[in-house]
């Protein structure tokens, strides 16, 4: 099992300890990766927390920030998981490779 290179921001749903609410949609972070979330969108803002292994996470916004490669390709989106924390979409499987959410302010 491997973290996210680079610390990659990937969060893990939702509000405090990830805990989502019923009826929000969540995505799946990539199989087998324990994503950073990071207090900003890219892999030199630090660490807040690190993602579980098969955590879903709740994207509350999206903006635009430091490209970034993974699983799921390059992107330079990243997805708001929480007030101050970030997670690179490349970790995030949404189905797309635009904006799945509005975008952060």
């Amino acid at each position: 099992m491997a973290t996210a290179a680079a610390g990659a921001a990937v969060g893990s749903g939702g509000a405090a300890g990830g805990i989502v609410a019923a009826g929000e949609a969540t995505y799946p972070v990539a199989p087998g990766y324990r994503v950073n979330v990071r207090s900003g969108p890219t892999t030199t803002s630090p660490v807040v927390r690190v993602l579980a292994y098969d955590a879903r996470v709740r994207i509350r916004c999206q903006r635009r920030g430091q490209s970034v490669k993974g699983p799921y390709g390059l992107s330079s989106i990243w997805d708001s998981i929480a007030p101050g924390e970030y997670i690179s979409d490349a970790y995030v499987r949404t189905g797309s490779d635009g904006y799945v959410a509005p975008s952060c302010g």
